[in-house]
């Protein structure tokens, strides 16, 4: 990707940004929140993520005329690198500003677009996302949560699981049956569903890490606006893979800078305790520092071919590539600490990044489509073998 000097003076000025925002209430916001962390100071980086909105720096590949600043490609990739090479607190914003606004920009209603694109933009309302149920994970054709009409609203009944940020979302956006009778991917649809409500309870999961980023939430009878489902009713299914679409988005190289940051975490503690002298560790620091930029050059391919209106194998392999790879770093986390990494930092189970790591990594070759299921797609419709039979 070749950069313009307009790009590069985008990059100064949003490097001077960060680094003169970073500071007074904010410095002790740096590295905090991410995958197993978002529990830390969730208030604190609410106001973070509100004074980057204020700034201009929420929402920059939305179009203009849906209030973003209509950001080049390269322009948004540089905006990830830089923030996460600041040290910039994990935003709280990022389903509503990287999956749903999108969606609603592709498939929503003017109305839909006036009443919620401006408050994810300025991050006043946060969101979360209904798709996995107990029954339905990655097989999520399968879901069983059902949404009848009653006269303006719909009434919803369910239960979804593994929903992250439930417990301090304001919406949800979810996949629910609403053909009585319909099966796999016919009579699905789309709702936008308000969290605040007698008819929602969430429970939070106790992870492996101590914490409880991810919730069951249950449907019990609750309510939402008729026109509040994106595309016509039925349609879900299809507004849903446009959602997936965009979660294999820019954003993911702000995921690859984080990586980054962990193996260099390990590279240092290798340093540390000498294990950087032997042949062994060296060499898989070695695999792992090709593998993260082999991640990087699969994932502008992809970007760039999504840019020019093409789908690439690429965009079929990048998460079992990204969730084997991490889970492999976490194992050469513990190696390079040994018997220190089994200890946690504190009585209150606190775990510091590189076991957090390792722990955090068990379940990136399950969320968001199983290993399995990946394996299975990329069968299907990367390579064009036969589909597996299924049950009818």
């Amino acid at each position: 990707m070749q950069l313009s000097r307009e790009d590069e003076q985008f990059r100064d000025r949003l490097r001077r940004w960060l680094a003169g925002s970073l500071t007074g209430r904010f410095a002790a916001l740096r590295g905090a929140g991410g995958p197993g962390r978002e529990y830390e100071a969730h208030d604190e980086r609410l106001a973070w993520n509100r004074h980057l909105a204020a700034a201009g720096w929420t929402c920059l590949g939305w179009p203009a005329e849906y209030g973003g600043r209509g950001a080049t490609l390269a322009q948004q990739v540089i905006f990830h690198e830089e923030y996460a090479r600041s040290g910039a607190p994990s935003r709280v914003g990022y389903l509503g500003e990287e999956l749903l606004g999108p969606t609603l920009i592709a498939f929503g209603t003017p109305e839909q677009q006036r009443r919620f694109l401006p408050a994810i933009r300025a991050v006043d309302e946060l969101w979360c996302q209904g798709y996995s149920e107990p029954g339905a994970g990655s097989d999520l054709a399968a879901v069983a949560t059902t949404a009848a009409p009653d006269g303006d609203e719909w009434v919803i009944t369910g239960q979804k699981i593994w929903t992250s940020l439930a417990h301090v979302a304001d919406w949800c956006f979810l996949l629910a049956r609403t053909q009585a009778g319909s099966r796999r991917r016919e009579g699905l649809s789309y709702l936008l569903v308000p969290m605040r409500q007698s008819g929602i309870t969430v429970r939070p999961i106790r992870q492996l890490t101590g914490t409880s980023e991810f919730n069951e939430v249950f449907f019990d009878g609750a309510r939402t606006r008729r026109d509040l489902v994106v595309g016509a009713p039925g349609d879900g299914w299809r507004v849903a893979m446009g959602t997936l679409s965009f979660e294999r988005g820019v954003s993911t190289l702000a995921q690859q800078m984080s990586f980054a940051n962990e193996l260099r975490a390990i590279v240092s503690a290798a340093e540390a305790n000498g294990l950087i002298h032997d042949p062994g560790i060296r060499q898989r620091l070695a695999h792992a520092h090709i593998g993260l930029k082999l991640m990087r050059y699969s994932a502008l391919r992809m970007l760039s071919n999504a840019e020019a209106g093409k789908l690439s194998n690429e965009a079929y392999t990048y998460k079992i590539f990204w969730a084997s790879w991490r889970k492999q770093l976490g194992v050469l986390a513990l190696d390079v600490l040994g018997p220190r990494g089994e200890i946690a930092a504190g009585a209150s189970y606190e775990w510091e990044l590189l076991p957090r790591l390792f722990l955090a990594s068990r379940a990136d070759t399950i969320y968001g489509g199983t290993n399995q299921i990946q394996r299975n797609i990329i069968a299907e419709r990367a390579l064009g073998l036969p589909r597996e039979s299924r049950a009818p």
